[in-house]
């Protein structure tokens, strides 16, 4: 892309010398405005050029492009359910739109349903916001925003696990290198990871054909926060494979992959300022990052990795004696799992 300047230059230089092209004079003045004009028309097009290339695209233009070249659409955000047991009179009517929530998340009944002769009922709800902001620990969910006359006591037992975010860019990106590199097609193993990647929640499939013989496929799924599928999700992603497979294969399993806990026992040399407690909450979230880039995406976790991770998290100053599930070495993930971050010093 040209300046304006050098456009003008150009322009002057294919004019003979025997012309007066000096600033101020007609035809340096009346070459001028051509070469603003040329330089933007320049600039209009490198941004048209830009939107060509994939890599340079984000968001609605992401989408879209993605789409019309290959039929993927990007994943929403999901709203949070699951179940919470309430307590109170017995025969209370709870009905649909009634709210409960955390201290600073509402959860919405979506089912109507009736206290027992105990006084108890399990009922249904769904986060008021859409994402990971929904899924929150066991017991969290514990007020009545609004009093409900009959209703004394809701909480959940589990914890809320599949509020997913809208599918990220390099996620949606990855997706559509793998439909152009990686096609599925006629039932071939790179179709049933992509008919598993199509279902919301979905964050990544490992496919064995074969896995009991011929005419067999296994499928073992993680979610969009790279953990284990849900009994829920697994449902979902084997529904759908079933409506778009082909004829053929006899034996379809489709599981969650299994945690693959990672612990750690390190001796930590602390920053001034900083509790061990707080340190030790800065390692976790950064090897919990890491684990989620590295899902399904390698078969070991690097020794040297999780301790460069201790070393660059806020509060270390240095650290000594790392162990990984008490070894000193690279840690193998098993096939049908997913790495996920345990303890450290419990």
């Amino acid at each position: 892309m040209e300046s304006e300047k050098v456009v003008h230059d150009r322009m002057l230089s294919n004019i003979d010398n025997e012309y007066d092209k000096s600033p101020g004079n007609y035809i340096f003045d009346i070459t001028k405005a051509p070469a603003i004009e040329f330089a933007l028309q320049q600039k209009k097009i490198a941004a048209v050029q830009e939107k060509l290339d994939i890599e340079k695209q984000t968001g609605d233009e992401l989408t879209r492009t993605v789409y019309q070249r290959t039929g993927i659409k990007r994943k929403l955000a999901t709203q949070a359910t699951t179940t919470v047991i309430v307590s109170g009179t017995a025969g209370t009517l709870v009905k649909v739109g009634e709210l409960v929530g955390t201290d600073t998340i509402l959860f919405t009944v979506i089912e109507d349903a009736i206290l027992n002769e105990s006084g108890f009922a399990h009922i249904r709800v769904q986060c008021n916001e859409f994402g990971q902001v929904g899924n929150v620990p066991a017991n969290a969910i514990k007020n009545f925003p609004v009093s409900i006359n009959g209703l004394v006591n809701v909480y959940n037992p589990d914890p809320v696990v599949n509020g997913y975010d809208e599918e990220t860019d390099k996620d949606l990106r990855q997706r559509y290198y793998d439909k152009l590199q990686r096609p599925g097609k006629a039932g071939n193993k790179y179709h049933y990871r992509e008919w598993a990647l199509e279902v919301a929640g979905t964050g990544d499939a490992k496919v064995f054909p074969r896995y009991n013989g011929p005419l067999t496929m296994k499928v073992v799924v993680i979610d969009a926060n790279k953990l284990p599928a849900s009994t829920e999700l697994v449902d979902d992603v084997r529904a759908h494979i079933e409506e778009e497979m082909p004829f053929g294969v006899e034996d379809l399993l489709v599981i969650a992959a299994e945690a693959f806990v990672l612990n750690l026992t390190v001796t930590l040399s602390i920053m001034p300022g900083y509790t061990e407690e707080v340190a030790i909450t800065n390692i976790k979230a950064n090897i919990t990052t890491f684990l989620k880039e590295i899902a399904f995406k390698t078969s070991f976790v690097s020794y040297a990795k999780i301790g460069a991770l201790i070393i660059d998290s806020e509060g270390i100053l240095d650290y000594q004696d790392l162990l990984i599930n008490g070894l000193t070495t690279n840690v193998v993930i098993p096939e049908d799992s997913v790495a996920v971050m345990g303890g450290v010093n419990e």
